[in-house]
């Protein structure tokens, strides 16, 4: 990822960003307030309003920086070397059988320990 100094945010940025939670808070009135209109206008309403919100959060600063931090995220990801379904399975029957076995100490240990106390205290059961 490259590293890059963050700039200082100008005064239209500002601006954008009150556009952006007008536009959001707006929503959510207008939901409460048209409550009884159907919903599917409703929830088209609502993502139409929010695209418009994202475009614009994507021309400020801070909008420019995440998507780019989401481009070099997901070339990053590209590189990943993914197992395969063998090595899944095998891993995941390892870790399960390893939980088992520290599982069935554990009890062991715990019903050891409440003997235990359990005479050094004389409370019996």
């Amino acid at each position: 990822m490259s590293e890059k100094t963050e700039s200082t945010s100008n005064p239209l940025d500002m601006m954008k960003w009150l556009v952006i939670f007008a536009l959001l808070a707006g929503l959510i009135a207008a939901n409460h307030m048209y409550g009884e209109v159907s919903v599917l206008v409703r929830a088209l309403v609502a993502v139409a309003v929010v695209v418009v919100a994202g475009f614009i959060a994507a021309t400020t600063v801070k909008g420019s920086a995440f998507l780019t931090f989401a481009k070099e995220s997901r070339m990053e990801v590209r590189k990943v070397i993914w197992p395969t379904r063998q090595e899944t399975n095998q891993t995941t029957l390892i870790v399960m059988a390893a939980t088992l076995i520290m599982a069935l100490l554990l009890w062991g240990l715990d019903g050891i320990i409440v003997r235990l106390v359990g005479f050094i205290t004389g409370i019996g059961m």
